[in-house]
């Protein structure tokens, strides 16, 4: 007895139709060569995961106005996180921790920026005088010397040079300007990382824990593992970079002093906020101190100044970093290059002084997910992390 399609129950029909689906599936996957199965599924999903990074780039540009001014705010509050817990721990009021760490970091940040104004001040017409008759001798030099170059050939090649620079400073500082495009755009950026900043430091737990309870309740122990090891993360980051930065800023200031090269103290100023550009800030801060004893104390000194930039440099890479993040968790030059390049080439300067210590976290953040680190209570190996503070792969009892 057979059974038209009317009277054939509903769930046997549509379990037919998928019956039928899976063989079709199954015989057009027998048919393809395993190698382009397994490329076509990296592929597919290699492009969902670019399409999440593409939506998530470009929602971060468009709130800049917003992002900006809270990775500030993050940024600092792990630069002061070390001194600021290490007063709560020998029972300082929390309320007064705030207030000796923000006191104390405008003391410092202000009293560095009078330095370097008072002596660019004093020094500034010789040093601009200098430059014209370093600038003048060079092109004399190229017009008398084995190249015998024309006054406009020297002209065009200057123009050229200028037009690029020009071009290069723009792209770079339009990121440098992401938080806004005028005064009071500026202004605000200023005005809510500090108020983020006291947030944080006023309530920073509070904060976490109500975003912790965004997500759903069999997520919440992953996510606030691992966005507790990635905070660790950055703070050790941030406080090495702190030290590798004053040690820089000490090193170069102090030998463009004994050689006399002008504005020591703005070189040093400038060293020290480069340092946390790693590797890239060192070498542009750095030429501009091999720049100015060039053109205000000779070939002969500034030979000497680039000397100590490259020692100081070298001193950095080889003994304080390994020293102080450890050679197994020390990232790889190229990659700190590679992700430098990319931020700036996405948000220009601010994107360049995210760059580390944002991929820092995601890779921690990526590796503390990806071995269920909040159910075993091991701590990622040391050598699977860019920075970390743990030194040993470790379990801890529920």
């Amino acid at each position: 007895m057979t059974t038209s399609p009317e009277n054939t129950p509903k769930g046997s029909f549509f379990d037919a139709l998928r019956d039928r689906r899976r063989v079709v599936t199954t015989e057009i996957s027998d048919a393809l060569p395993r190698s382009l199965r397994v490329a076509a599924a990296f592929a597919w999903r290699f492009l969902v995961i670019a399409a999440a990074v593409g939506v998530a780039i470009w929602l971060i540009i468009q709130l800049k106005l917003l992002v900006i001014p809270l990775m500030v705010a993050i940024l600092v509050t792990a630069l002061l996180w070390p001194g600021f817990s290490w007063m709560l721990r020998k029972s300082v009021p929390r309320w007064l921790a705030i207030v000796i760490a923000l006191l104390g970091t405008v003391a410092i940040v202000g009293g560095l920026l009078w330095l370097a104004v008072w002596q660019i001040t004093a020094q500034w017409s010789s040093v601009q005088a200098s430059t014209g008759e370093a600038i003048a001798a060079f092109r004399q030099y190229l017009i008398d010397g084995p190249l015998h170059l024309t006054a406009d050939q020297i002209d065009g090649l200057l123009g050229q040079t200028w037009s690029l620079m020009q071009e290069q400073a723009s792209l770079l500082w339009s990121g440098a300007l992401a938080i806004g495009t005028t005064v009071g755009h500026v202004v605000t950026g200023a005005v809510l990382s500090i108020f983020v900043l006291l947030c944080m430091l006023a309530d920073g737990g509070g904060i976490w824990k109500w975003t912790t309870r965004l997500f759903p309740k069999s997520a919440q122990p992953a996510v606030d593992g691992a966005a507790r090891a990635g905070w660790l993360t950055v703070v050790n980051y941030a406080r090495t970079q702190l030290l590798v930065a004053t040690i820089d800023a000490i090193g170069i200031g102090l030998g463009a002093l004994f050689l006399g090269v002008p504005l020591a103290i703005p070189v040093a100023v400038l060293v020290f906020l480069g340092s946390f550009i790693p590797i890239v800030g060192a070498v542009v801060t750095g030429a501009v101190a091999v720049f100015l004893a060039l053109v205000y104390n000779g070939p002969w000194i500034a030979l000497w100044m680039l000397i100590v930039v490259l020692g100081v440099q070298q001193l950095e890479g080889h003994v304080l970093q390994p020293l102080l993040m450890g050679s197994a968790v020390k990232v790889h030059p190229l990659a700190v290059v590679l992700v430098v390049a990319g931020g700036a080439m996405i948000a220009g300067i601010p994107g360049a002084l995210f760059a580390v210590p944002l991929a820092a976290f995601v890779n921690v953040v990526a590796v503390y997910l990806s071995t269920r680190s909040w159910e075993t209570g091991a701590q990622p190996l040391p050598g699977d992390l860019i920075w970390s503070t743990v030194p040993r792969m470790r379990r801890t009892d529920a």
